[in-house]
């Protein structure tokens, strides 16, 4: 097999972890030299600023299948993994933290199961992180599997295998690296999750914690209606038109007896206080139903409009790329 056809692409976005990159990139080529099989390591350099691009460089000078991307500032996890999905070479395609508490021993188990399904997502059975960032993963992945009926212990592991048909599917952008697999089920290819090894973070610092959680809840209600209201927005919006309608309807109905001439005649032209409170709220109510029917009509008549993809990460630097490379990966992605 030839340099240009590596068998399997580790797509590994970084930030400021110059005291693991080395030793990752080293633990990597073992496994894949043990396996006889070819595999290209790519770097997604998130605008690191401790030293870490210039590790970056002294493996891609050593190792003409270790490449790299960097970005000019930090663009977030999803926009790394979109760029090394689009220059992936491989038929498989494994993504993994660059903090080495993703243990690279693992990578034969997920080459195997990829061998039956099409997505291997990495499950932490026992974490070693501290309580603010295992209590959030907590909530959040019951939060997921409500939603999305995908029935996963740990959504939000970055240690995934794919086909590459899979990440040729995908486009990422936000905190949508979190539902990859939420996203994979809702085009129907298979989903199997795989136990995984966590290891103590050696070196630099955590990058997660509350406000992300805040930020993913936020990207959820994006991943939700993608996967079930996507072909039929008015769906989406008329049923909050119809409950906004609805509870509108009930509340005047409750209050009506209270505005009545009858009663205001009776009572020195006097309603109780709260009613014109809760009147206001039963009209906004009414008003606010049919605003989100016309959304849902202008939802539907935008439903075959071409989709404008996010700007494109302003990528600095690039290592081992070669310009027709580059191009052909850019065509596979739209062709996905």
């Amino acid at each position: 097999m030839s340099v240009l056809d590596p068998t399997v692409s580790v797509v590994i976005p970084c930030f400021n972890e110059q005291g693991t990159l080395r030793e990752l990139h080293q633990r990597i080529r073992e496994q894949f030299t043990r396996l006889e099989l070819t595999a290209e390591i790519i770097f997604i350099d998130d605008g690191s600023n401790d030293g870490s691009r210039e590790i970056e460089r002294q493996l891609a000078a050593e190792d003409p299948l270790c490449r790299i991307i960097a970005f000019r500032r930090n663009c977030g996890k999803a926009a790394g993994l979109d760029v090394g999905f689009r220059a992936a070479r491989g038929e498989y395609i494994i993504t993994m933290d660059a903090d080495l508490q993703d243990d690279p021993a693992v990578i034969p188990r997920f080459l195997e199961a990829l061998q039956h399904t099409d997505v291997v997502s990495g499950w932490k059975v026992k974490r070693l992180d501290p309580l603010g960032k295992t209590l959030p993963s907590k909530l959040f992945n019951a939060t997921v599997r409500h939603f999305t009926g995908v029935k996963l212990n740990d959504m939000n592991c970055g240690f995934k295998g794919y086909r590459r048909q899979v990440v040729r599917e995908l486009t990422l952008y936000g905190e949508l690296h979190r539902f990859v697999p939420a996203l994979a089920a809702a085009r129907g290819f298979r989903i199997e999750e795989l136990g995984v090894q966590h290891h103590p973070r050696k070196s630099g610092v955590s990058k997660y914690g509350w406000e992300r959680l805040l930020r993913g809840f936020y990207d959820l209600i994006t991943v939700v209606y993608h996967m079930k209201y996507r072909t039929r927005p008015l769906h989406f919006f008329g049923n909050f038109g119809i409950s906004f309608s609805a509870c509108g309807i009930a509340l005047m109905a409750v209050l009506s007896p209270y505005m009545t001439n009858w009663y205001l005649a009776r009572h020195n032209g006097d309603a109780p206080a709260w009613t014109y409170g809760f009147w206001f709220i039963a009209t906004a109510l009414l008003v606010l139903g049919p605003i989100f029917f016309g959304l849902g009509v202008l939802a539907e008549s935008q439903l075959n409009a071409t989709f404008r993809q996010q700007p494109e990460p302003p990528v600095v630097e690039r290592i081992n790329f070669s310009e027709t490379t580059e191009v052909t990966a850019g065509e596979e992605r739209h062709a996905g």
